[in-house]
C-alpha cells in the first residue's frame, strides 16, 4: 500500500508524452469506432485497462468536484500493476530463497525511484513485467508441488500458460518465456526429478497460452495491426535518428547492433540510477548467485539476468524503460547480499540481529531517495552518478519524456499571436496540449522537417526540450544555443527541461539557413 502511494500520488505532476498520447489516441480510436488497429504494434490489453480507466474518471467528473485528469486516468492502471508486483515478486522470491529475502527484495521494489518511476508511464512495460512474474509464480508452484507432494501440478501449469498469454498481449517480448524454459530444462536430465510436463502437456501449454492471448487482443487478428506491425518491425515507427546518451549522439535503430547505443547503456543504469546501497547490495550478491549454499534457485535468477542482458543489451535500440523486466532480478539478488553480508557479521563481529539490521537501512535509503525525487521519480541520480547536479545527463530522452510540454505550450498560448507556429520535436503532443489551452490555432510543426522550417516567420516559436535532441536537429539547436536567447526557460522540478524561443529577423535568418543544409544533407544521404 506505501508503494501504491508512491506511484498514485500527483499523476499530473508531469504533462504527456509523445508516447503516451499515442495510447490516448488508441483508446478514443476504440470508443469511437470499436477495435481498430490504432497503435497496432503494440497489443490491446494494457489500452483496455486504460479505457476502463478513462471512462471511469469521466463519469467521476460528471458527478463530482473534483476532476480527475486526463493524465491520472491514462497512468492510473500501470501504478497499480506496478504495485501489485511487489506481492509477486515476495511470493517468487520465497520459493526460490525463504521469506527473509523475500521481504526484502519485495520492499526494495515497492519504494526503489526507478521502480516507482516506470510505474508512472503510461507504457506496457509494469504490465509485461506483471503478468511475467505472475507466470513464474504458478511455474515454481508447480515445481514444489510436483516434486514434494503427491498432488497433480497440472492447474499451475495451465495458470502459467494463461499468465504469459496475457504476458504476450501485453507487450510483444515473448522471449521473457525462455526463463522459465531454460530453468525447467536444468532439471531434465536428472533421473530423479519429477517436475516433467511431457510432450502432450506442452502442447497444452502453447494451445492455452495462444489462446488466451487472443481473446485478450483480438484487435491481432485485424489486418491493420499486422501493418502497423510490420512498419514497427521495420523501424519505420522510430520516429527520430538518434538517442542522447551521456551527452553523445548514437543511432537509435535496433537493427544497427553493436553500432547502435552502446552495450553497457544499461549496466550504466544500474549504476547511477538505483540508490547508492542497492547497487553495493547487489554487487555484494552477484557472486553469491555462483554458490551452491544459495541453491538450485540461483539459476532462475541468473537466466533471468542473462537471458535479459541478451535479449536487450545487444540490439542498437534502448530506452531505459526495458530495464523494468530485469529490475526485480536486481532487487533480489541486492536482497541476497544483504542476507549474506548480515550472516557475515553475525558470525565475525557479534550475534545480533544484522540482516535486519542492514536490510532497515538499505530499505529506508530506498524511501529517503524516493521522498527527495518525487514526483519526478525518473530524474533520480545516486551519488555514483553526480546526484541532483546530473540529474537528466546520462538519459535524458527517458528522464525528461516530455514532460515540461504541457506548461511550455500554457507558456507559448499566453505569449503567441494568432495562427502562430509552433515548432518542436514532439507537435502532435503540442497540438494536444494546444487544444487544451484553447488555442486550436497554433499551428504546430517539427523541427527536424526542412520544409516546415522554411515557413517560419517572426513572432513564431521554437521549442528546446532537453532529451529531444537528434542528428537532424544538433546544427539547428547549436545555432540557436549561441545566436539568440529564450524568453522562458522551464524546470522539472529543480532540473532545467526546456527553453522557449520566440524568433525575430535575427534567429529566422540563421534557422532557414539551417533549415537549407538540413535539405541538401538529406538529398546527399539519399544519393550516397
Amino acid at each position: 500500500m506505501a508503494g501504491l502511494g508512491f506511484r498514485v500520488t500527483n499523476l499530473t505532476a508531469e504533462g504527456l508524452s509523445e508516447d503516451e498520447l499515442n495510447k490516448l489516441n488508441a483508446v478514443a480510436d476504440y470508443r469511437a469506432h470499436g477495435l481498430t488497429g490504432a497503435n497496432g504494434e503494440h497489443p490491446m490489453l494494457m489500452k483496455a485497462f486504460q479505457a476502463a480507466s478513462i471512462i471511469l474518471a469521466e463519469k467521476w467528473n460528471n458527478s463530482s468536484s473534483h476532476q480527475i485528469a486526463p493524465e491520472t486516468a491514462l497512468r492510473l492502471p500501470g501504478t497499480i500493476i506496478g504495485a501489485l508486483s511487489t506481492i509477486l515478486i515476495f511470493l517468487i522470491t520465497s520459493e526460490l530463497f525463504g521469506v527473509e529475502v523475500a521481504l526484502i527484495a519485495s520492499a526494495l521494489w515497492a519504494f526503489d525511484p526507478s521502480a516507482i518511476g516506470f510505474s508512472r508511464i503510461a507504457k506496457e512495460d509494469s504490465f509485461l513485467l506483471f503478468f511475467f512474474l505472475l507466470a513464474n509464480v504458478f511455474w515454481l508452484r508447480g515445481q514444489r508441488v510436483a516434486e514434494s507432494t503427491n498432488e497433480n501440478p497440472n492447474k499451475y501449469y495451465w495458470a502459467t500458460a494463461a499468465s504469459y498469454g496475457a504476458m504476450v498481449a501485453s507487450k510483444y517480448v515473448p522471449h521473457l518465456f525462455t526463463v522459465s524454459i531454460c530453468y525447467y530444462w536444468m532439471f531434465q536430465n536428472l533421473p530423479e526429478t519429477r517436475w516433467r510436463l511431457g510432450k502432450k502437456r506442452l502442447l497444452m501449454f502453447f494451445a492455452i497460452m495462444g489462446i488466451v492471448f487472443l481473446i485478450l487482443s483480438p484487435t491481432v487478428l485485424l489486418p491493420e495491426t499486422w501493418k502497423q506491425m510490420g512498419l514497427f518491425a521495420g523501424g519505420n515507427r522510430v520516429s527520430h535518428d538518434a538517442y542522447e546518451f551521456m551527452g553523445q549522439l548514437y543511432p537509435q535503430r535496433f537493427s544497427d547492433w553493436l553500432h547502435g547505443i552502446p552495450v553497457y547503456f544499461y549496466l550504466v543504469f544500474t549504476a547511477v540510477k538505483l540508490p547508492l546501497l542497492t547497487v553495493l547490495g547487489f554487487v555484494v550478491g552477484v557472486p553469491r548467485l555462483f554458490r551452491r549454499k544459495l541453491g538450485d534457485g540461483r539459476y532462475f535468477i541468473l537466466f533471468w539476468l542473462m537471458l535479459w542482458a541478451i535479449a536487450f543489451c545487444f540490439p542498437g535500440g534502448k530506452f531505459t524503460r526495458y530495464y523494468t523486466t530485469v529490475l526485480p532480478a536486481v532487487l533480489i539478488t541486492c536482497a541476497l547480499g544483504i542476507q549474506w553480508a548480515g550472516r557475515w557479521l553475525a558470525d565475525r563481529v557479534a550475534s545480533f540481529e544484522w540482516t535486519a539490521s542492514l536490510a532497515v537501512i538499505v530499505i529506508a535509503a530506498s524511501v529517503v531517495n524516493s521522498l527527495q525525487a518525487a514526483p519526478h521519480f525518473r530524474l533520480f541520480t545516486n551519488s555514483i552518478g553526480g546526484g541532483t547536479a546530473r540529474a537528466g545527463y546520462y538519459f535524458p530522452h527517458d528522464e525528461f519524456y516530455d514532460a515540461s510540454i504541457r506548461e511550455v505550450i500554457f507558456e507559448i498560448a499566453g505569449r503567441a499571436g494568432t495562427g502562430a507556429r509552433v515548432v518542436s520535436e514532439s507537435p502532435s503532443l503540442a497540438a494536444y496540449y494546444a487544444e487544451r489551452a484553447q488555442r486550436p490555432d497554433l499551428i504546430c510543426l517539427s523541427l527536424s522537417d526542412p520544409e516546415a522550417l522554411q515557413q517560419l516567420e517572426s513572432g513564431d516559436f521554437i521549442i528546446v526540450a532537453r532529451g529531444r535532441r537528434y542528428f537532424s536537429n544538433d546544427a539547428i539547436l547549436s545555432e540557436l544555443r549561441d545566436h539568440a536567447a529564450p524568453v522562458a526557460e522551464l524546470k522539472l522540478g529543480a532540473v532545467p527541461s526546456a527553453k522557449i524561443y520566440e524568433l525575430d529577423q535575427n534567429s529566422l535568418t540563421v534557422i532557414k539557413s539551417q533549415a537549407i543544409n538540413l535539405t541538401q544533407r538529406r538529398k546527399d544521404a539519399k544519393l550516397n
